[in-house]
């Protein structure tokens, strides 16, 4: 299977079926349905204007009668079930409609009814929202009317944050939509960030303009506007599902004061000099290096270490950043020709030789492309004494082309709170290294460490290791909870880290949340899917580290290089059989950590465990003409898809999650009967899943559920409670 294996081998992936572009969620239902009628959407668009603490949301949506008589209809539109409304309008062209709104808990019967009548699964999940509903006048075959929806909605506050969330379109009727948003008072705010999708912002005067960009995935969209007072703005969201440890996700924006008292950094430039850096690749990294060192204050202090063969410095212990002698430095660096070797042992025992001063923020930028010809070459023992010698410095590697050693340079900043970036060939060092620049230019919060109050337990936070809070970047944390706190107190996550010597301490409150912000769960899943990849890479494939592999991608539908043969075998007895292959299979040889292939993996893994929207996340690491191909080839690979972050194969006519055992009971649920209705009402997770046709099979940790036509329609007293017990334990 070398198509399938070469393809996963390129990138952790998500197996998931998402929308190609994001929809507005309004529909008309006619009164009375005739033979072939249809009325359906064929376009909409959403401005929001953001004052203070209102969102003013105008939708419009156009909708035609395709059928062939006169049809009048029921317009239904949900909205965010958490969310407090001041006020609405509903027009049709230029005529008022009367309509009503009700919040979640009205509304849930109407969506069971829809549901049930017109056996439209997708629905289920707008169970728990709120509902906008109003009779349409008649629209006449051919015709096109214009559905004007105006309301006002108060912002929910999320820690330091606004939060908006406007749902997406169920599935319905397709139209691709256009949204705008225009913030008032631009001041207040810190850059608008989106979990799950990509946004553009733009700045103009007070106001600040917020558009989705181009190709932007379905599903709900959410939005966070930091505000921008203090030091750092903390916005909390969490996910916690009913049975089950919550989910967070941690945005730590820096505000305004962030520029008010900047914190010293002490700097190491190392850069390669070899015979390979020769041409247009030494002269792009005497700029990159130049420009890092005039980015500095004059209360700055750096080095610079030049290598090839050996090992060259600018001057003996630190140089301050004055004008001048900044510019002296310039002219060092331009003076340095490439030739001989590489010596990175010895580079990087130079580089770490003088320790930054303990109130400074100490910074080594390495800048190599080949791998260790002089002095020691084994990049284990290269690793291993720069880790013992690094001290306080954070590294930021970069990797030029593509003949690097990648494991070496990933180990080199794993611990390091820093990054290894890969420049592939024909992309600009100089650019690479000035974003980077950029970036460390004002340091905020250094040493950052997590933690709850009393009572709570933060736990399996990705990243794992908090990389240092720069000014203008925002950093999003997600993670694990559980503990309900100490008596009478409300609980809080607690961020502390060093700023010119003091230590800092900022808090938020931690409220539980179920069924609004499933995307954490799927965003923490892939990060933590990059980082365990990451370290079977750097650190071997022992059996703990594939376990859980296996477990993130049973439970959370995530597939890697590691855990393709879950959808790539027929069978169990086959499965296991491929697992042993995969634990047993050697560690990669040094030629094997290097290449296009190694820095494309790497790159990869990187991605997953940095990754800050939900559609961001890959869809699917295997190129689907590929997957046709190996499916043809072998019949026994069934069809998969990630649905409500579970993973299910086509088996025996019925989705089957793929962490279901033979141990575990079934309990058969036929669908849009009371029973159906009210398991989705105990656990509304499971509410996507449900809707897979015609039969699926979710597995829980005691039990597993089964929706299928003759299944049971009620509950006995006290059952539905023991299986939710049973299911989440």
């Amino acid at each position: 299977m070398p198509m399938l294996s070469r393809a996963l081998g390129l990138a952790v992936a998500l197996a998931a079926t998402i929308s190609p572009a994001i929809r507005a969620q309004g529909w008309i239902d006619p009164i009375r349905p005739v033979p072939n009628g249809r009325i359906e959407r064929i376009r909409s668009t959403v401005q929001v204007k953001v004052s203070g603490r209102i969102a003013r949301v105008t939708v419009e949506e156009w909708f035609r009668n395709v059928g062939p008589t006169m049809d009048e209809g029921m317009y239904h539109f949900p909205l965010p079930g958490e969310a407090v409304f001041s006020s609405y309008s509903l027009w049709q062209g230029d005529q008022e409609l009367r309509g009503e709104a009700m919040d979640a808990g009205q509304a849930r019967a109407i969506y069971e009814a829809i549901v049930r009548q017109k056996r439209d699964p997708a629905l289920i999940e707008l169970a728990g929202q709120g509902l906008i509903r109003a009779r349409v006048f008649p629209i006449n075959p051919g015709e096109t009317r214009k559905i004007t929806l105006k309301y006002a909605q108060v912002l929910d506050r999320a820690g330091d944050a606004w939060r908006f969330r406007y749902l997406g379109d169920r599935g319905r009727q397709g139209a691709p939509r256009s949204f705008r948003m225009e913030v008032d008072s631009a001041a207040r705010f810190g850059d608008p960030y989106s979990p799950t999708h990509q946004v553009r912002t733009q700045r103009s005067g007070d106001h600040i303009d917020v558009t989705l960009a181009d190709g932007a995935a379905g599903g709900d969209f959410e939005l966070l506007l930091p505000l921008a007072s203090g030091l750092v703005g903390l916005s909390l969201v969490t996910q916690h599902p009913a049975g089950e440890d919550g989910y967070f996700m941690l945005l730590l924006a820096p505000g305004a004061a962030a520029q008010a008292e900047a914190l010293r950094r002490d700097l190491v430039a190392v850069v390669d000099v070899s015979g390979s850096m020769s041409g247009e690749k030494m002269a792009q990294a005497k700029l990159a290096v130049t420009q890092l060192i005039g980015s500095l204050r004059e209360s700055d202090r750096f080095r610079l270490v030049a290598f090839s063969g050996g090992v060259r410095r600018y001057a003996s212990g630190w140089t301050a950043a004055t004008v001048a002698n900044r510019n002296d430095a310039g002219a060092w660096i331009r003076s340095l020709e490439a030739e001989g070797g590489t010596n990175i042992a010895g580079a990087l025992t130079e580089a770490f030789s003088e320790a930054a001063d303990a109130e400074a923020l100490g910074v080594v930028v390495f800048l190599t492309d080949g791998q260790p010809s002089v002095g020691e070459s084994n990049p284990e023992q290269i690793a291993e004494r720069a880790e013992q010698g690094r001290g306080r410095f954070r590294v930021f590697a970069f990797g030029v082309g593509d003949d690097v050693n990648t494991y070496l340079l990933d180990r080199l900043t794993e611990r390091a709170r820093g990054t290894t970036e890969y420049v592939r060939p024909g992309e600009s060092i100089e650019r690479a290294v000035g974003a980077l620049a950029a970036k460390v230019a004002s340091p905020v919060l250094t040493d950052l460490a997590l933690s709850a109050s009393q009572g709570v337990e933060l736990y399996d936070l990705q990243p794992g290791s908090l990389p240092d809070l720069f000014a203008g970047d925002e950093m999003v944390v997600f993670g694990r909870y559980r503990g309900t706190g100490s008596a009478g107190g409300e609980r809080s996550v607690v961020v502390r880290g060093r700023r010119n010597g003091r230590t800092e301490e900022f808090q938020t409150a931690l409220a539980d949340r179920e069924g609004d912000a499933r995307y954490i769960e799927q965003l923490w899943a892939a990060r933590k899917a990059g980082a365990l990849s990451r370290e079977i890479r750097l650190r071997g494939q022992t059996r703990e580290l594939m376990d859980a592999l296996k477990q993130l991608a049973l439970r959370y539908g995530i597939l890697t290089e590691y855990t393709s043969y879950l959808v790539q075998e027929p069978n169990i007895v086959a499965r296991r059989f491929a697992e042993e292959r995969t634990l047993n299979a050697p560690a990669p040889a040094p030629r094997d950590q290097a290449g296009a292939g190694a820095v494309a993996k790497s790159a990869a893994q990187d991605s997953f465990s940095r990754v800050v929207r939900l559609d961001a996340v890959v869809v699917t690491g295997v190129n689907a003409a590929e997957l046709d191909d190996v499916r043809r080839s072998r019949s026994g690979i069934n069809p998969t898809q990630r649905v409500g972050g579970r993973l299910f194969i086509w088996s025996d006519s019925t989705w089957t999650d793929l962490s279901h055992g033979d141990s575990l009971r079934v309990v058969s649920v036929a669908p849009y009967s009371e029973a159906y209705f009210a398991l989705l009402r105990a656990m509304p997770d499971l509410g996507p899943a449900a809707a897979l046709e015609p039969a699926v099979l979710m597995a829980g940790r005691r039990a597993s559920i089964k929706i299928e036509a003759g299944g049971k329609t009620t509950w006995r007293p006290g059952e539905l409670n023991a299986l939710v017990r049973d299911f989440r334990s």
